[in-house]
């Protein structure tokens, strides 16, 4: 198993996003605004949905990190650390699933 984490990635996207756009595609991407890089996350999480329907594995496993790559170009282009997507994850944990979801929504 690998030892890459997520927080790797996210070190690699925020290097890759103060190179060139000659020598990065990360860098490429967040030129073009966020509303691009927003709209590529939107359709890996379409393309990782639908991997997961087909039920193949391996498929799913690359959309995912195609997936998770493209979240973290969106935080990187907003300013958002992972630590603080993190810390909400964390907050939510006090609540069970089903309560957490009832009291974003209001109730």
């Amino acid at each position: 198993m690998s030892t890459f984490t997520l927080h790797d990635l996210e070190t690699r996207v925020h290097e890759r996003a103060a190179a060139s756009p000659e020598q990065s595609y990360t860098r490429k991407l967040i030129d073009k605004g966020v509303a691009h890089c927003a709209k590529k996350l939107g359709e890996e999480a379409v393309e990782t949905a639908l991997a997961a329907v087909a039920e193949d594995r391996e498929h799913l496993i690359g959309e995912a990190a195609d997936l998770l790559y493209h979240l973290l170009v969106v935080l990187e282009a907003r300013g958002v650390r992972l630590a603080e997507v993190e810390a909400v994850l964390a907050a939510r944990t006090a609540y069970s699933g089903l309560d957490e979801k009832a009291a974003r929504k209001g109730g």
